[in-house]
């Protein structure tokens, strides 16, 4: 198993652990939600609360291990497979930290919740962007469309804006950390119109190529 991999499933354990020992100290009901101002506003059972995030971590990992594997395009992953096994590595360490601050704030730590998460998030996207502008084409990771699918073209050009307009959602995602309120609705705006405008662009690019 790769070092990636074994990273992973070591933080699944981790967070398995963590959990079982928050269990005993920590009332029938736990906060599951807070708002944009990072107060709580929803409550869920203290099991699903300490083990949902674990549970799927655990299922992701195989499906994750999989993809090079079952992807019909899968010598094109093999050309990014060093980004690929990082990103799982990213990913599952973004679970872990959120899994983190559900149960140290539900333990009664003080800290805002939505302060706490978007550094998390800029981190996050801002490697996503370096995986994206990387990706081959295939059907598991990048900016799946009809027409990226369709024209290696396509999909290159996509994917090549993509990763810098991820990189700059990240900065805006750090810059909403001292925005308060504000700076969450900022950064979800941004994402959504990055995204639409990602399958736009992917689209015209697409219907330019099969005009020539």
């Amino acid at each position: 198993m790769k070092a990636e991999y074994v990273l992973s499933l070591a933080l699944i354990i981790a967070a398995f652990v963590v959990s079982a020992w928050a269990y005993p100290n920590l009332p029938d009901k736990v906060a599951g939600h807070w708002n944009a101002s990072g107060e709580v506003n929803g409550y869920m059972p203290k099991f699903w609360g300490l083990f949902l995030m674990p549970f799927v971590m655990a299922l992701m990992l195989p499906l994750f291990m999989a993809i090079p594997r079952i992807d019909p395009l899968k010598k094109n992953i093999l050309q990014f497979i060093g980004y690929f096994r990082m990103l799982v590595l990213v990913l599952f360490g973004f679970f872990f930290y959120i899994h983190m601050l559900i149960i140290f704030a539900n333990l009664g730590v003080a800290f805002n919740m939505t302060v706490m998460m978007l550094p998390a998030i800029a981190l996050l996207f801002y490697f996503l962007g370096i995986v994206i502008e990387n990706a081959r084409q295939n059907w598991f990771v990048g900016i799946r469309t009809p027409w990226t699918l369709s024209s290696r073209r396509v999909w290159d050009r996509t994917h090549k804006l993509g990763g810098k307009l991820f990189r700059v959602v990240a900065l805006l995602a750090l810059a909403a950390t001292f925005m308060g309120e504000f700076g969450l609705f900022v950064f979800i705006a941004a994402a959504i119109a990055v995204s639409f405008y990602l399958v736009a662009c992917s689209y015209f690019e697409y219907r330019k190529e099969s005009g020539k």
